[in-house]
């Protein structure tokens, strides 16, 4: 049985990224159906919101929307309803319980999580500290990390950092070669967390097989003989032992299930460290 598709029609006065991650949760819990998405972002005037009803109603499906302007929200609904597309707005049950705990209506602001505030900075700063510290790069600016990573060739160490620093943690990442040692600062480290990832040989085989591939190098190596990567996976077990530092297999996660599970750890090595002062 083939899949069956649908028209998803996500529009928004900011990003977008709200309503893409809503509804990549919700389109995932249906299996052997998926959705053709059309992304509308920064709708803000009557004319910018008519070539989207326009588009909507040559191609009918789920509308989700997040505009703070309560005048075209409403056109938005009408035009859907006389075309027959469900249409939802994803933030306005949301925004209703705020209201009723807090007592008090919300301030329109279109793409208010997106202002250039203290926090935003504090992301872009996170960010370049993840580039400039990939792949083991300035080992003497360990100290100056919130988190840093440990783990052989393809165990998910940079897109983890990357995704990490975006949440606003400087995140490095130190890749264990065999052979070649590690940088002496990483063993006295006091202010990072240092987290092990690691994965199962046959993931790690299947990755470095699809990188030799797309660079088309000599398949021919031990970087992808299964033997010598098990070695090298219990090589770096043993020194996450040895160190005491907390271990994530990352064989069946994704990226952000990783990163989950790394601020979990990191919440309670921060504050263990405020406490030891």
């Amino acid at each position: 049985m083939g899949r069956s598709y649908f028209h998803l029609h996500l529009v928004s006065d900011s990003t977008g990224e709200t309503l893409i991650a809503a509804s990549r949760a919700a389109s995932a819990q249906y299996q052997g159906v998926a959705s053709i998405e059309h992304v509308y972002p920064l709708i803000r005037t009557s004319a910018q919101l008519e070539r989207v009803m326009t588009e909507i109603d040559n191609a009918p499906g789920i509308v989700l929307f997040t505009l703070v302007d309560t005048e075209l929200s409403s056109r938005l609904e009408e035009r859907c309803a006389a075309s027959g597309s469900p249409c939802l707005s994803v933030l306005g049950p949301i925004l209703t319980l705020f209201k009723s705990y807090l007592g008090q209506n919300a301030t329109p602001r279109a793409g208010a999580q997106h202002m250039l505030n203290a926090e935003y900075f504090k992301r872009i700063d996170a960010l370049n500290f993840s580039m400039l510290s990939d792949d083991g790069q300035l080992p003497e600016s360990l100290e100056h990390a919130d988190i840093v990573l440990v783990g052989v060739s393809r165990t998910s160490k940079t897109p983890t950092s990357i995704y990490l620093a975006n949440r606003g943690y400087k995140t490095a990442n130190v890749p264990l070669v065999p052979h070649v040692p590690t940088p002496h600062s990483l063993a006295h480290l006091r202010h990072p967390l240092v987290v092990g990832l690691v994965a199962s040989a046959d993931r790690i085989v299947q990755i470095r097989q699809n990188r030799l591939l797309s660079l088309n190098s000599d398949a021919q190596t031990n970087y992808i003989d299964r033997m010598a990567v098990m070695e090298e996976i219990a090589a770096s077990r043993r020194l996450f032992a040895e160190h005491g530092w907390p271990t994530i297999d990352v064989t069946r996660r994704s990226i952000e299930e990783t990163a989950a599970a790394v601020l979990e750890l990191y919440r309670a090595h921060h504050l263990k460290f405020i406490a030891d002062g």
